[in-house]
């Protein structure tokens, strides 16, 4: 989430007569092309919360963005209608999770600490039995581990990680390490991405402001509670195209080095980007081929190919042609 900054390729302004800038969409687009953060409650499936808001809402689609176990709590992005592909690129987001751990025996705090920093960086687990990947030892990153509180066997932890880490068994780690045992007591998650829990709305929020939004026509609170889709790509690394380019996008064409207006700095080979207007709407998602040094510098050449298409054709056909 850490800003880039952003090197102009073309002075380029975009028409007002093509697109909408995604904060102007309607409230009827958004409920079909936005993304909510649900404040999973505990008890129901993650699968079940985007079920709620799929009748909450009166839509026929709406995915989450990484599963929640049913008891734990916390952020959960929860993507709708046309917009649910949109999760493929939170699944891979960085996550926070606040998580309380018990030691089973007496331990001296000072060699806890020693250990709990010991996890911070690359560290490998063996995912437990009960999980929904193939369980041999992988490679996950812990971006930080903050203490925040300790009383008696019981610890509570902030921990930042790279998707795919289980809290469970880090906690298990650390108990095993110390010689004592430990378990996880109580799990919540803070951070999926760009979302954390200054987004939150629960589901009765969301009942709420769409009783008001239909029945009253009051979409205030609907709107502050619904997200544009483009939040969802906030931590990805982006790049801006000229309104002539976005039709042939559209369709399918990979971007090529000329139909870039501006581009973040530290792009290389290999790295998810997000493809945007120079109004910021979410046009792609795609695999940069070459550096934003390497874009700067030359004229030509296959700059990105795209995973997934979002803007549908002929938004911009009428730039296209007229640029033509």
């Amino acid at each position: 989430m850490k800003k880039r900054k952003v090197l102009i390729k073309k002075q380029a302004s975009t028409s007002p007569r093509y697109g909408c800038k995604p904060e102007e969409r309607s409230t009827n687009e958004l409920i079909n092309y936005g993304i909510v953060n649900i404040d999973k409650p505990a008890g129901p499936s993650s699968h079940q919360v985007s079920s709620y808001v799929k009748k909450i809402l009166g839509i026929k689609k709406a995915g989450h963005s990484g599963t929640l176990d049913p008891k734990v709590t916390g952020v959960l992005p929860v993507a709708l209608g046309r917009g649910t592909r949109i999760v493929n690129s939170l699944l891979t987001a960085g996550k926070e999770y606040v998580c309380l751990m018990r030691i089973h025996k007496d331990y001296d705090e000072k060699e806890l600490r020693g250990i709990i920093k010991g996890f911070v960086g690359e560290i490998e687990q063996l995912p437990p039995v009960r999980s929904a990947v193939k369980r041999r030892p992988r490679k996950r990153t812990v971006y930080y581990i903050d203490v925040l509180d300790i009383i008696g066997n019981e610890v509570l932890l902030r921990v930042g990680c790279q998707a795919g880490t289980y809290m469970r068994k880090l906690c298990y780690d650390i108990g095993k390490k110390l010689g004592t045992g430990a378990h996880m007591v109580e799990l919540r998650r803070t951070r999926a991405g760009p979302f954390d829990e200054s987004t939150l709305c629960t589901l009765q929020d969301l009942a709420d402001a769409y009783y008001y939004y239909k029945e009253e026509g009051d979409e205030k609170e609907l709107r502050r509670i619904i997200m544009p889709i483009e939040i969802g790509v906030k931590h990805l690394l982006k790049t801006w195209v000229l309104d002539n380019a976005v039709d042939t996008l559209c369709h399918g064409a990979f971007l090529n080095i000329p139909g870039v207006a501006r581009i973040e700095e530290g792009i290389k080979p290999g790295d998810r980007v997000a493809v945007l207007t120079l109004k910021n709407e979410l046009v792609s998602v795609g695999v940069a081929q070459l550096s934003s040094e390497e874009v700067m510098q030359k004229d030509k050449g296959l700059f990105l190919k795209h995973e997934q298409v979002f803007m549908s054709p002929g938004v911009y056909a009428c730039a296209k042609i007229k640029d033509n």
